[in-house]
């Protein structure tokens, strides 16, 4: 039966049961608890509850609590002050029954109104600040959905770019080994069948473990030498420890995929690409490394770049950051810095 009282019954009850249990105390404490006095205490319980119940149904009914703040006020005083001419009457008019005395009527009614009208206030008060504060809360509840859905949407954009754009380039390098080299071809497929398959459960989680993501740099980059054959050269510098830290899912296939664009293909000798992963001053850092310069301002025009700026944001906000820079004369240098989780 309690389990299935409201919260706004549960305060009723606490409340008035407050109210009768100090009239009781401070009765007991002036010696002036008799049966004339518990009769009034439960009366102005009893009323309370009615009366404080049928003001509520009001307010709900007519949705004062979405009223400005100007009418709720004035809607709130005479509310108020009706129903405590309301529950002082009644009061009165009991209490001279349970007295058998008519003479000091309206001396009782001047006083029970005001102690009512204070009550009344203060449990209208009440009322009306546990409202604000739910409608507030439920609000900011609505708006942190509300962006996390954004959110989710604006993850799942940037990444079904980013899926063409690395099957594009991934398809190229096959078709450089059709017709020189079909059973390499074939072979590659495989590979580029197994990235895919990757890239498509990583479309499922807004981060995936950086293992799961150094699968899919291998295998695109088994693809590329390929196409570069001895002109590519690649180095890892990977702390085991970091191997499960959650990164965005194609994030650093992205870089490398920019390095060798922007970098290795553009040098007639090739190049060397060395990606880390290290755990820096409480932050995963990532870094790759590649032959070559940044000859224009890459920083934040080109779409793997931005893109990475973009999930950084949406997934740590100011936690996060991404630079890339040239290194010395003949290196570029990306570096990514990630909340420990």
């Amino acid at each position: 039966m309690f389990k299935r009282l409201s919260k706004y019954w549960w305060c009723q009850i606490l409340g008035w049961g407050a109210y009768a249990f100090l009239y009781f105390f401070f009765g007991f404490f002036f010696g002036i608890l008799d049966l004339l006095w518990v009769k009034y205490v439960l009366s102005v319980v009893v009323l309370g509850i009615l009366i404080t119940h049928a003001f509520r149904a009001i307010i709900v009914k007519y949705k004062w609590i979405r009223m400005p703040f100007e009418k709720l006020a004035i809607y709130f005083f005479f509310g108020v002050l009706i129903c405590s001419t309301i529950q002082s009457f009644l009061l009165t008019l009991l209490g001279t029954l349970f007295n058998d005395d008519q003479h000091n009527f309206y001396d009782i009614w001047g006083r029970s109104f005001l102690h009512q009208t204070v009550f009344l206030s203060l449990w209208a008060v009440i009322y009306f600040l546990w409202h604000y504060v739910e409608e507030s809360r439920n609000s900011q509840m609505g708006n942190l959905q509300l962006e996390a859905t954004v959110r989710t949407l604006e993850l799942k954009t940037i990444k079904s770019q980013l899926n063409p754009h690395f099957i594009f380039n991934a398809l190229n390098s096959i078709r450089a080994l059709v017709d020189e080299n079909p059973r390499r071809a074939r072979t590659a497929i495989t590979e580029l069948s197994n990235i895919l398959r990757s890239s498509m459960q990583a479309d499922k989680a807004e981060t995936v473990s950086l293992e799961n993501e150094l699968s899919i740099v291998k295998d695109y980059l088994a693809l590329e030498t390929i196409r570069f054959e001895e002109r590519l050269k690649v180095e890892f510098d990977i702390d085991p420890e970091t191997m499960e830290l959650p990164v965005p899912p194609l994030m650093l296939q992205t870089l490398v995929e920019n390095a060798i664009k922007h970098g290795i293909s553009k040098e007639v000798k090739g190049g060397h690409i060395l990606i880390g992963s290290q755990v820096r001053n409480m932050q995963h850092e990532i870094t790759i490394r590649n032959t070559g310069q940044i000859v224009e301002n890459l920083s934040g025009n080109g779409f793997g770049l931005i893109s990475t700026r973009q999930r950084l944001g949406l997934l740590f906000g100011k936690r996060a950051s991404f630079e890339i820079y040239n290194l010395d004369p003949a290196t570029v240098e990306a570096k990514v810095q990630m909340p420990l989780l």
